[in-house]
């Protein structure tokens, strides 16, 4: 066991889902304290709907009572689904961008306060789809491309401020997990489509959760003391075509 995060309490949206789960893992193995937050469930510390903002004053004052301070938030949160542009409809288009979206400009405002105090690092989980188009993820492409830019403005204002919040996104290409379950199985032919995304990438393979949780737990780290407004991609090769 490592301690790159000793004591420092980290807060994660979506951590009922398979990269939050594993991002909380990751961090409680480098000494931190993840502080779970979702859909009430087991290993859930707080129940979140991250696109509310009541929600988001309640389990932040809550944090700051128990806790006092905050030195990290990971947004994980995020929803997807596989539809085209005349596929996708209204009440599905703004579903998206409220969890996706939304959700981490929320979570960025109200959890400011508190890392402001001692100076915290803000992780975004975007996409590769964030930089890189695709017809059939119209909706979440659109809202992780969102969230690129406000990591910008959000590191922006972080580091002007004495000590400064950091904030960066990761890209993840698709990842073993519950989501890329629940997005395929939408589908008529869910283990075609899952070969034909593997295709998409150079390696051959999807990614791990817990190797986007080791980047997540660098960038939560003073290792990154000089990292912000970036973002990183983790896509087997898919983007250097």
């Amino acid at each position: 066991m490592t301690s790159r995060l000793a004591d420092k309490t980290v807060l994660i949206t979506g951590a009922a889902g398979s990269l939050g789960s594993s991002i909380a893992e990751a961090i409680r193995a480098e000494g931190g304290v993840p502080i779970c937050t979702g859909h009430k469930r087991e290993g859930i510390d707080h129940a979140l709907d991250v696109t509310s903002e009541d929600n988001w004053r309640s389990v932040i004052a809550e944090i700051e009572r128990i806790h006092g301070e905050l030195d990290g938030l990971v947004n994980a949160a995020g929803i997807t689904v596989l539809a085209n542009v005349e596929g996708t409809d209204f009440a599905t288009w703004r579903r998206i961008m409220a969890v996706n979206l939304d959700g981490a400009f929320l979570g960025c405002k109200y959890a400011m306060p508190l890392l402001r105090k001692s100076g915290g690092s803000i992780v975004n989980i975007a996409s590769v789809y964030a930089k890189v188009g695709n017809a059939n993820l119209t909706a979440y492409a659109a809202s992780k491309g969102g969230l690129l830019q406000l990591t910008k403005s959000v590191a922006l204002s972080g580091a002007s401020w004495k000590p400064p919040v950091r904030c960066n996104a990761l890209c993840p290409a698709f990842l073993d997990g519950a989501m890329m379950e629940n997005a395929t199985e939408t589908t008529p032919y869910p283990t075609l489509v899952r070969q034909a995304l593997k295709r998409e990438i150079p390696l051959g393979r999807f990614g791990q959760t817990n190797e986007v949780a080791k980047l997540a737990v660098y960038l939560l780290s003073d290792d990154a003391a000089f990292v912000t407004g970036s973002e990183f991609t983790i896509d087997g090769g898919l983007t250097a075509r």
